[in-house]
């Protein structure tokens, strides 16, 4: 059982990950690749209302996408936004691409190489991971303009969506950890973290809620 304390505490945390940017148009939709093909389906959402018009999916496979998605993350996305009935002109595959980093740095690869000439993206992700990839795409693709966005859904959807709510946790805290440590190792931009998000941190480490923390993490 998740106790009141804890639920609060992650709440706190789950809309602090969030940027709260409000979606406008942009040159091209960038949907990170995860197991959550919910990023595609927003990715979609955004090309269909007219905010963009290109899509580019970046992702290859991980020990938690392997079976679910054989192909590669990327390839999968694109699949899904072609059932969706997105022209397969208008979505390009970025598959390579095995961490945050690597997906901003191989699509701006791709991009420049397809001669898009590119001054603002709409970047989706998961929404707890909202926060880390601005501040990553901040640090690697400085020049052009980044509207965060993600399938709109409070924590208690979300939790429901994945079936277990100390994962989340977990993958929240985790999150949190990353923002604090990323920016000393040069992946991202540094993104302050108000006190009581600080606070709700180190209760939710007390709980035991560990389970998605890098271990001895260099400094």
């Amino acid at each position: 059982m998740i106790s009141e304390q804890a639920w609060a505490d992650a709440e706190l945390i789950w809309d602090f990950h969030q940027m709260h940017h409000e979606p406008r148009p942009c040159s091209v939709a960038v949907g990170l690749g995860s197991h959550d093909l919910g990023v595609a389906d927003a990715t979609v959402d955004l090309y269909q209302r007219g905010l963009t018009p290109l899509i580019v999916f970046t992702g290859a496979t991980s020990a938690t996408t392997r079976a679910r998605m054989p192909r590669g993350e990327a390839v999968h996305y694109r699949e899904r936004a072609l059932e969706l009935g997105v022209p397969p002109e208008d979505v390009l595959v970025e598959p390579n691409a095995r961490n945050t980093g690597e997906n901003i740095r191989f699509v701006r690869t791709l991009l420049e190489d397809a001669g898009r000439r590119i001054d603002s993206v709409l970047l989706v992700s998961k929404p707890y991971e909202e926060r880390r990839a601005y501040a990553t795409a901040r640090k690697l693709w400085p020049e052009v303009e980044i509207v965060s966005a993600s399938t709109p859904m409070t924590f208690a959807e979300y939790v429901d969506s994945i079936g277990d709510p100390k994962l989340v946790i977990d993958m929240l805290v985790g999150a949190l950890q990353r923002l604090e440590l990323y920016p000393e190792q040069g992946f991202m931009v540094p993104m302050p973290v108000p006190a009581s998000v600080l606070a709700a941190y180190q209760r939710l480490l007390d709980m035991g809620f560990t389970s998605r923390l890098i271990s001895n993490p260099v400094r």
